[in-house]
């Protein structure tokens, strides 16, 4: 493990009980609480990208701590950012995904002509847990034309069955950090 992974992983915060109770939430907020860590978590991801999806052309984050990864990947990279957001947050024309939820459902919305059709897409997110939300959004930039490269996220929730359900729908998902322990 390189020594900017190691920095990450030392400071992940967990809160027992949070949302619910047998719930041990992994917090990238925590980290970022440090500047050195910030530097740390800005290169493994630029360093990723350029390594393993070098003619991507747009960072899309998802809503909201995609956000905080999504501008810093794409600016270094000097490519497009584009958001996902939940319904009803983003101006204009969008075009909508609406996917299930573990109780009920929810939709991302991407805006119109944001990502041009044939475009190398990179979808970016602080966590992935069951995957839901990462495939939503891989089906709608999918919707709108876009070539998803590949999903990354800086947590990994491995027990929550996340990457195998994203890998079965044809994705590829890289992962930084992997916790088997989420109860």
């Amino acid at each position: 493990m390189t020594a900017d992974l190691e920095l990450v992983k030392k400071h992940i915060g967990e809160y027992p009980d949070f949302p619910k109770k047998g719930i041990l939430f992994k917090d990238i907020f925590t980290a970022l609480r440090s500047g050195p860590v910030c530097q740390a978590v800005k290169r493994l991801l630029v360093d990723h990208v350029r390594r393993n999806c070098p003619d991507v052309e747009v960072i899309v984050g998802l809503e909201a701590r995609g956000f905080l990864f999504s501008l810093l990947i794409a600016a270094e990279l000097g490519v497009a950012c584009v958001p996902i957001r939940k319904k009803g947050k983003l101006p204009g024309e969008c075009v909508r995904h609406e996917y299930q939820l573990e109780y009920g459902t929810d939709t991302f919305e991407i805006q119109k002509g944001s990502i041009a059709t044939g475009q190398k897409v990179l979808i970016v997110d602080d966590l992935l847990a069951t995957g839901g939300t990462m495939d939503a959004a891989n089906n709608l930039v999918q919707q709108v034309g876009g070539i998803v490269v590949q999903d990354v996220v800086i947590m990994e929730l491995s027990t929550l069955g996340g990457r195998k359900k994203l890998e079965a729908a044809g994705s590829k998902i890289h992962s930084f950090l992997q916790y088997d322990d989420v109860e």
